[in-house]
C-alpha cells in the first residue's frame, strides 16, 4: 500500500486503528518529498528527518497509551509560509524576512497542532502572498503539478502542489484574491474559502477592518476539507468578528440530496470577464455533472455593474495591502528589496483618503445586498475559478488575455484574477472544485458560492459533485523533471 495515496481521512482512520504507525506515515511522506519535491519546490523549510521521526514516535507512544489528540494525530503538515509556526522560519517569501523565526504559533497552526498534526515545514508562497503565481527570491518558483513548465497559481501554490503530488495528506492555505481557489483549480484539488469570520486570522494588527483575507483548508477530497475546517474554525475572543458557532465535527456531515438545488451560472458576466478559449465550455461540462444529479442550472446575472465592483475592490485592496507593506518601508533602504507589485499597491494607497475608503465600504455593502437578492432566486452561484490556463512559469503575470476573438490588455498585475473577487467582497463561502483538463493537459476549476455562512451547504454540494467527477479526480499529476531555476527569468523580484 502506498501510504501517500490515502486520503487524509482514510489515513487518519488507519493510524487510529493502529493499522499504520505514525512513524511509517512520516517515513512514507519524507521519502516522497525527497523524491518529488526537488522537481516542484512545494515544501520549503523542511525540518530535520530525525526530529520529525522522533515526533512521530511520540505520537505512536500516545496511541499505545490510549491517548489520541484528534483526527490529525500523526499526520504530516506544512504551514503556508505566510502563517507563523513556532521555531520554523516564516519568510512571507520576502528576502527581508528570510531569517525571521517566530517563537509562537499562529492560531491556525496552534489549532492544527492541538488536533495532533506534526509540522514538517512550510509551503511556498509568492512574496507577501501577492499575485497568483508562486515565486520569490527566498525559495524560487513552485511548479504546476501537471506541467512543471507552468505556474502553480497562488498564493497557496505550494500547498496545492504538495497535495496534488502527495507530499501532504491535507493542506492549509489562505485566500484574499482567490489564493485558496486559483491554485486548487490549476492543480486539480479542492480549495475552500470559508465564510468571512469562520476561521479567525491571528495574530493580526487589525481585527476590525482587515476582513478580506482568511485562512482555510485545501484537500484532495471534500471530506478532508470538511475535517480540516472543523479544526481551523471557531470563535476566538481575540478576533471579535469571528463566527461564534460551535463547530465540533459539524462540517464532516456531508450527506446531501442535490436534487432541485438551483445553481445560477454567472459565466463571464455577460462578456465583462476576458476568458481564454476553452474555460467556459469546460466549466459548463462540469455543471452538467450537477445537472445530471438533479440540480437546476440556469444563467444568472450579477445584478451590479462589474466595473463598479472592480473599482470598489481596488480601494479595499490598496488600503489593506498597503498597511501590510508599510512596516517594511519604515527603512527606506528596504524599498529596493521589495517586489514592484507590492510597491505599486503601497504607492497607489498613499493618496487614499478615509472618505474614499468609507465610500468603498458603502459600495461594498450595496454589492453584498445585490448578492443576497441573487440568493432569493438561486441556492448557489457558479463561476470559473480562473480566467486563464496555467501560464509559463517564467512570466511574472499575464499582461493580456487572448479570448480567441480579441486581445484584452490587463491594466493591473492582478486584473486577470478578477473572477475571484465576488465571493471575497461579499464574505461568502466558496469552493473551487476540479472541472477538468484542456487538450494540453492543464487543469481548471469551478467556483461554487453559497449563501452567507452556509459553508456546510457548499461542502455538501461539492461532495455530491465529487462523486460525479471521479474521472477528473483520478487523473495523475506530472512527474516530469523540473526545469533548472532561473530567478532572472522572473525579473529578479
Amino acid at each position: 500500500m502506498d501510504i501517500t495515496e490515502l486520503p487524509a481521512h482514510a489515513l487518519s482512520r488507519a493510524i487510529h486503528a493502529r493499522e499504520l504507525s505514525c512513524r511509517e506515515t512520516m517515513q512514507a511522506y519524507l521519502a516522497r518529498i525527497a523524491a518529488v519535491n526537488p522537481r516542484f519546490n512545494a515544501i520549503v523549510s523542511l525540518q530535520e528527518p530525525e526530529l520529525l521521526l522522533r515526533e512521530a514516535d511520540a505520537r505512536d507512544a500516545q496511541l499505545a497509551r490510549g491517548e489520541a489528540m484528534g483526527w490529525m494525530h500523526g499526520l504530516p503538515q506544512a504551514i503556508k509560509d505566510l502563517s507563523n509556526s513556532a521555531d520554523i522560519p516564516t519568510t512571507l517569501g520576502s528576502p527581508l524576512m528570510r531569517r525571521f523565526v517566530p517563537k509562537e504559533d499562529g492560531l491556525m497552526a496552534r489549532r492544527m497542532k492541538a488536533a495532533g498534526c506534526i509540522v514538517i515545514g512550510k509551503t511556498n508562497t509568492p512574496e507577501f502572498g501577492l499575485g497568483s503565481h508562486t515565486f520569490n527570491e527566498v525559495f524560487g518558483t513552485t511548479r504546476n503539478a501537471y506541467d512543471p513548465s507552468r505556474s502553480a497559481g497562488g498564493s497557496s501554490g505550494g500547498a496545492a502542489v504538495a497535495l496534488a503530488q502527495r507530499l501532504l495528506p491535507v493542506a492549509d492555505g489562505s485566500d484574499f484574491m482567490g489564493s485558496l481557489r486559483n491554485p486548487a483549480a490549476w492543480n486539480n484539488v479542492f480549495g475552500l474559502r470559508p465564510s468571512q469570520g469562520r476561521v479567525p486570522l491571528l495574530p493580526s494588527n487589525d481585527v476590525w477592518i482587515a476582513q478580506l483575507g482568511t485562512e482555510g483548508p485545501m484537500g484532495r477530497t471534500v471530506r478532508d476539507i470538511a475535517l480540516l475546517l472543523s479544526v481551523q474554525a471557531g470563535h476566538d475572543p481575540s478576533a471579535p468578528l469571528s463566527i461564534a458557532q460551535d463547530t465540533g465535527q459539524s462540517f464532516a456531515s456531508l450527506e446531501f440530496d442535490p436534487k432541485n438545488q438551483r445553481i445560477g451560472w454567472l459565466g463571464d458576466l455577460d462578456g465583462h470577464l476576458a476568458m481564454e478559449p476553452g474555460i467556459l465550455p469546460l466549466c459548463e461540462r462540469a455543471l452538467a455533472r450537477l445537472s445530471a444529479l438533479g440540480c437546476v442550472v440556469e444563467p444568472a446575472r450579477l445584478g451590479t455593474a462589474p466595473e463598479s465592483v472592480w473599482q470598489t475592490w481596488l480601494v479595499w485592496r490598496r488600503a489593506l495591502i498597503a498597511s501590510r507593506i508599510a512596516p517594511f518601508l519604515v527603512d527606506a533602504k528596504n524599498r529596493a528589496r521589495i517586489k514592484p507589485e507590492a510597491l505599486w499597491e503601497y504607492d497607489q494607497a498613499q493618496s487614499l483618503t478615509g472618505a474614499e475608503l468609507l465610500r468603498a465600504s458603502a459600495e461594498r455593502t450595496a454589492f453584498y445586498h445585490s448578492m443576497l437578492a441573487l440568493f432569493e432566486r438561486h441556492d448557489f452561484l457558479a463561476l470559473p475559478t480562473a480566467q486563464v490556463w496555467p501560464f509559463d512559469a517564467a512570466l511574472r503575470w499575464p499582461r493580456q488575455i487572448d479570448t480567441g476573438t480579441k486581445v484584452v490588455t490587463m491594466d493591473t498585475y492582478h486584473r486577470w484574477m478578477e473572477v475571484v473577487i465576488y465571493a471575497t467582497l461579499a464574505g461568502l463561502p466558496c469552493i473551487s472544485v476540479p472541472a477538468g483538463f484542456n487538450e494540453d493537459g492543464l487543469a481548471m476549476g469551478l467556483q461554487l458560492i453559497g449563501r452567507p455562512q452556509a459553508d456546510l451547504a457548499v461542502l455538501r454540494l461539492a461532495a455530491a459533485y465529487e462523486q460525479a467527477a471521479a474521472d477528473v479526480l483520478r487523473r495523475a499529476p506530472s512527474e516530469a523533471v523540473q526545469p533548472a531555476e532561473n530567478p532572472a527569468a522572473l525579473g529578479g523580484s
